[in-house]
């Protein structure tokens, strides 16, 4: 094995083609004969690609060291990998002919295609890094030359981003036939690659329509594959075929929850579970995305393991107007699932942990640049993180924030006169405050803080971490009579009363709303919970089905534990703080 313009080529492919070329003078003559040979067309681009090769070619043991493109999202498929999919498919009775990959890499899915489906009429890859465009025609070379009597469909390898390249000339000249796009686009995002100055990017477009706070702070933030896949999908739903796309989890789901909208035009989706780790030695969670084109919507995805996918393992998906990760499961307590009557909260946001959060060593303030720091405590609240949530009951913080405002926008000008301490601290590191990259901040008071308001500052909450795998919520009481804070890696609803706290603590965790819970959530995303999901959390239903014993015996455990002295006078008072005001009025005057 050896390197020409930086892609593996065997000595089998070199020999061919040094001994078929050296004397062709012309590019598109070698054209013509690798077209006949092999099927591939547009081998080569111009006469200075067929001079180098042959140059190349005449010096032997050329070696060039491979780049690692993991950066870029860039995880080839195995050729073993590729094959196992490929045979699946067949094993469906799948055999069509045209294959469509949009980034097609070294080629090993078209390797895997030409290997088990023996009705190929065409195939088209697409595929923007030249070395890997060379390596994927060197392959397909070696594959007939191997295999000299297999099937030689047209094969078009082209050199282009894929988001220039025309999928839907292809749709209209083969509408009539059966076609498979298969393949394994860019585990990365849109950022990602922008930050790598990659020109491997669609137009920049807000294409999921988000407005506000969403598009700036991470919502208009979406994943290369996700889009590629949703590409394939409306350029071929009407035609007959399937799709079959390995990608991160998190794409499958947006899919299917985003179908309900898009009734897109394609029905037995199916996702299979492979182990990143074996195949790519990377930890993402990833699965195949399966669907069959040119069918009725459907707005469901069954769950299957690729190494053992005899029986499925759940379904998710839409059940009626409620989007599920266990359709099974859910059934048991969808009674719940409704409107939350208390708005959950993400905890505040500053981006300059180093300059806001301090630690308090021997009595004094201590930040992130391990600086220490004389404040005024007016400012200071405790702060809790994701992984301070452990406990039920927290009280004592082992981290410290500053809070600069008491709303969004507030104006921050009256640190000077009130807190001057606190002002001269905050004004001798507001360059790291200058360095903060959000767009959110720019155009705000200074030292300016989101996720900020009202109840931030409510004296007892109930939260729960937005990162963490654990269904368990956690009460907050105050600190040396401060309320407590924490960051927006944490969701709260904050409550004046430690009664009504506790009366939420206790149905939220609940037997009921774990298994709730468990039902809509899904563990591989990047945050478990959201405010999407624990909005669905319908307390008051909740509180009309509880059993008054349960209740009494969990509000006893946290008197007993936690030296309460609670009782249930005030759950009639919680009940109606949830009952909505139009509720109220008609049971008055019934």
């Amino acid at each position: 094995m050896s390197k020409v313009f930086e892609a593996n080529i065997t000595h089998q492919v070199s020999d061919f083609l040094y001994d078929n070329l050296k004397k062709v003078t012309s590019f598109e003559k070698a054209n013509q004969k690798m077209y006949s040979a092999f099927g591939i067309i547009h081998f080569f681009d111009n006469n200075e690609e067929l001079e180098t090769l042959k140059e190349i070619l005449s010096i032997t043991n050329n070696t060039v060291e491979e780049r690692d493109r993991a950066e870029y999202g860039d995880f080839q498929t195995n050729s073993d990998l590729a094959n196992k999919v490929t045979l699946h498919l067949a094993s469906k009775n799948i055999f069509p002919e045209v294959i469509i990959e949009p980034t097609c890499g070294k080629g090993n899915f078209i390797l895997a295609s030409l290997r088990n489906f023996k009705n190929i009429k065409y195939v088209f890859g697409v595929e923007i890094y030249k070395p890997y465009v060379w390596e994927s025609k060197f392959s397909i070379v070696d594959f007939f030359l191997s295999n000299p009597n297999s099937n030689k469909p047209e094969i078009s390898i082209v050199h282009c981003n894929v988001f220039d390249f025309d999928f839907k000339a292809i749709a209209k000249k083969h509408a009539t036939t059966s076609i498979l796009v298969i393949g394994n686009p860019p585990w990365v995002t849109n950022s990602k690659l922008g930050s790598l100055n990659s020109t491997n990017l669609p137009q920049k477009t807000n294409f999921k329509n988000h407005s506000g706070l969403d598009a700036m702070t991470g919502k208009g933030n979406f994943d290369i594959a996700e889009f590629i896949t949703l590409t394939m999908i409306e350029t071929f739903q009407n035609m007959k075929g399937n799709l079959l796309l390995l990608v991160k989890n998190s794409v499958i789901k947006n899919i299917v929850f985003d179908q309900n909208k898009n009734q897109y035009k394609i029905s037995d989706i199916e996702k299979y579970c492979i182990d990143s780790k074996k195949e790519f030695n990377v930890s993402v969670e990833a699965a195949l995305f399966y669907c069959k084109l040119n069918s009725n919507p459907t707005l469901n995805c069954l769950e299957f393991d690729f190494y053992n996918n005899q029986k499925s393992q759940l379904k998710f998906g839409w059940l009626s107007d409620k989007f599920v990760s266990n359709i099974d499961t859910y059934i048991h307590t969808k009674e719940i699932d409704g409107e939350c009557p208390f708005v959950w909260r993400q905890g505040l946001k500053h981006d300059c942990s180093t300059v806001m959060e301090l630690d308090k060593v021997n009595g004094h303030y201590v930040n992130g640049l391990n600086e220490e720091v004389k404040l005024e405590d007016g400012l200071v609240y405790g702060i809790l993180k994701s992984s301070d949530l452990k406990n039920t009951v927290i009280n004592q913080t082992r981290k410290f924030t500053i809070v600069t405002q008491r709303k969004v926008g507030q104006e921050t000008k009256y640190i000077k006169t009130e807190y001057p301490k606190t002002y001269h601290y905050l004004i001798q590191h507001q360059a790291n405050f200058d360095a903060r990259k959000s767009s959110i901040y720019n155009n705000k008071p200074l030292f300016s803080i989101f996720g900020i308001g009202d109840y931030s500052f409510k004296p007892f909450k109930v939260a729960i971490s937005g990162l963490y795998k654990t269904f368990h919520f956690t009460l907050i009481l105050p600190q040396n009579n401060k309320p407590v804070m924490l960051d927006d890696t944490c969701y709260l609803i904050g409550f004046d009363k430690i009664e009504f706290a506790v009366y939420a603590l206790i149905l939220l965790n609940s037997n009921t709303t774990v298994q709730f819970l468990q039902s809509v959530t899904f563990l591989d995303a990047k945050r478990t919970f959201t405010k999407d999901v624990l909005m669905r959390i319908d307390l008051l239903e909740l509180a009309k089905k509880i059993d008054k014993t349960d209740l009494r015996k969990e509000l006893e455990a946290l008197n007993e534990k936690y030296k309460f002295n609670l009782t249930l006078d005030l759950w009639d008072n919680f009940i109606s703080e949830m009952t909505p005001v139009n509720n109220r009025q008609i049971t008055m005057f019934a």
